[in-house]
């Protein structure tokens, strides 16, 4: 069953463990690859250093609203309400009984053409190019204006997969670009998430596994950050790209 809105809606660090088991489905020219997610990284917000949303100096408003105006049309179709979605990215909300973020929520989150896909509410595609060598996939988490999401760093190949290990390999088998900027996992057609899936007649699940919590990876840069334990893994999954 594909996974719906409400799975990717929550605190970035819990969607980030419970997509460790589930399955990428990736329809391309008309055969079907399919991995199960080994190997996650949570990025939450403009406070996480390590974070495209973070910022040591102040943005000015007037270049984050050119920013959103700019790029509006790649993500109309993504906001319910502009004006509501602009506030937010604005006027970052503090915290409330139903946030988690900090109440020192800086005001200089950063925004930029290419992260603008972070502020989508949960369950969209955030993809960037690395070096201008390869694509690394992410998967918005929480709410829409909360710039957070998680890396999907490591795949298990379940079906017409070779060797998904890594965030670059992972894209370069699932044949995924920077045309899937902003693609909605509850919508696409050609991109979701399933729980459980059955292939010719065979059912695939995800028997019980121990999650490790590990230091994220590439973020020396991060200061107090390089040290959270936010990157999750299945243990002893050989697929695991570092352990």
């Amino acid at each position: 069953m594909r996974l719906k809105r409400e799975f990717f809606e929550r605190k970035t660090l819990k969607v980030a463990k419970d997509l460790l088991g589930k399955f990428i489905v990736r329809k391309y020219k008309n055969k079907l690859l399919i991995g199960r997610i080994v190997e996650t990284e949570a990025y939450i917000g403009p406070f996480d250093k390590a974070s495209h949303a973070y910022s040591k100096k102040e943005q000015p408003l007037k270049e984050k609203l050119k920013i959103i105006e700019e790029s509006w049309e790649r993500i109309k179709h993504h906001i319910e309400n502009k004006d509501l979605f602009i506030k937010k990215i604005l006027n970052p909300p503090k915290l409330n009984s139903t946030s988690h973020w900090l109440e020192n929520y800086p005001y200089n989150n950063k925004v930029t053409s290419r992260n603008l896909a972070e502020y989508l509410k949960g369950g969209h595609i955030y993809i960037y190019l690395v070096y201008g060598n390869y694509y690394q996939l992410n998967i918005t988490t929480y709410k829409e204006g909360y710039p957070e999401c998680v890396l999907i760093r490591s795949l298990e190949p379940i079906f017409n997969l070779k060797n998904p290990k890594g965030p670059g390999k992972l894209c370069q088998e699932l044949h995924l670009d920077s045309s899937f900027w902003g693609e909605d996992l509850i919508k696409s057609k050609r991109i979701w998430l399933e729980d459980k899936i059955k292939i010719n007649g065979f059912n695939f699940s995800t028997p019980k596994f121990k999650i490790i919590k590990a230091k994220r990876i590439g973020i020396d840069y991060a200061e107090e950050y390089k040290d959270k334990l936010w990157r999750f893994y299945i243990k002893n999954n050989k697929w695991v790209s570092k352990k």
